[in-house]
């Protein structure tokens, strides 16, 4: 794939927005210079003064809070790992229009904020609640509709312990690009689930329309297809690269003998069960040794020996989650490019003049 198979608009998108490079997956918390980045339209500029957050709809009593009265509830910090529902979608062909993602849009973070559950309870939720409607201030235009940008979750899903009103970051306040001053975070889910710069949380006794919702953010195999809804991110699993890179391609560089290959891997479905790894394309398997249990809320950790031999060799690894779902070979193609989990596929080439 050469630069002019991108359009001008794909490249103001990937100015914009930044993905994890995959040596950072050699760590358990994302840096926060490193983690993933995807802004649907404009970074809003917010004051923490006047900024308020406003709960309302279906509850007993409205909310309206300040940063202060939020920071000052009791709080929680939890590792999430947390990926673009585009990610691997430049994999895809004819490849969709937008964010052209490889496999780099993922990343854990350690975020700190208050439950959810907690505030809801407190606005007191209506018997006949549905769905929680979350707005953010990102505003703008797409496929003729204007809008803020929203998403919604199931009302169970809302109460679950679990998910997060974060107002910082690996320990700090929240860097504007990643919502300041206040996000949804919502383990296991994609990341176009975990709303910015929230300003609103409303109650409904009824299913939720919106475009993030209802249009884009669907698993559809044609334009009048109404598609499969989003949630829950797929099992994945990738590579540390191993060696060094060749500047111009980013093939991977390592001499002859035993490599330790590692990674992470994960799924927002079930606990990861199982990660095999090939060395020959996927013609064979065989079964890498996982680090220490993880749940939905972070990636897992696994490791392999592979006795590298001289020669270029493309180097698999597909994940395996306590549900049965498998990552498969090839890229299945939808409208949006969205959920592609394919495995990564990485080349090697093996040289006795790398130094190891």
């Amino acid at each position: 794939m050469t630069i002019s198979d991108f359009t001008l608009y794909e490249l103001q998108k990937a100015t914009r927005n930044h993905g994890m490079p995959l040596e950072g997956l050699a760590y358990d918390v994302t840096p926060i210079g490193m983690h993933y980045v995807l802004v649907h339209y404009d970074v809003p500029y917010v004051s923490a003064t006047t900024w308020r957050l406003q709960i309302d709809g279906r509850v007993a009593r409205s909310l309206v809070l300040s940063l202060d009265d939020i920071r000052s509830r009791p709080r929680a910090t939890k590792r999430v790992t947390m990926e673009c529902a585009g990610n691997g979608r430049a994999r895809l062909t004819p490849r969709p229009r937008s964010q052209p993602w490889l496999e780099e849009a993922v990343s854990t973070g350690e975020w700190t904020g208050i439950p959810l559950a907690s505030l809801l309870q407190e606005a007191g939720i209506h018997d006949d609640a549905v769905e929680v409607v979350f707005t953010g201030l990102d505003r703008g235009e797409q496929q003729g509709h204007q809008q803020l940008y929203q998403r919604a979750l199931p009302v169970e899903e809302a109460l679950r312990p679990d998910v997060l009103l974060a107002f910082e970051l690996n320990g700090i306040a929240l860097p504007p690009q990643h919502g300041f001053p206040l996000r949804l975070i919502v383990p296991g889910w994609y990341g176009m689930t975990n709303v910015k710069w929230l300003s609103r949380i409303t109650v409904l006794d009824k299913p939720f329309w919106g475009y993030q919702q209802n249009v884009f953010y669907r698993i559809a195999a044609h334009e009048d297809d109404p598609g499969i809804q989003l949630s829950r991110m797929y099992p994945r699993s990738l590579m540390i690269p191993p060696g060094i890179p060749a500047f111009e391609t980013r093939e991977r560089l390592v001499p002859p003998g035993t490599i330790t290959l590692r990674g992470r891997a994960w799924s927002g479905w079930a606990p990861i069960s199982r990660v095999e790894v090939s060395a020959d394309s996927g013609a064979t398997w065989a079964e890498a040794e996982l680090g220490a249990p993880s749940g939905i809320e972070t990636w897992r950790t696994w490791s392999f020996r592979w006795t590298a031999t001289e020669g270029r060799h493309e180097l698999l690894s597909r994940a395996t989650d306590a549900a049965g779902n498998v990552q498969p070979l090839e890229p299945v193609w939808n409208v949006h490019g969205v959920a592609n989990n394919a495995v990564q596929r990485v080349i090697v080439a093996v040289r006795p003049d790398i130094e190891g």
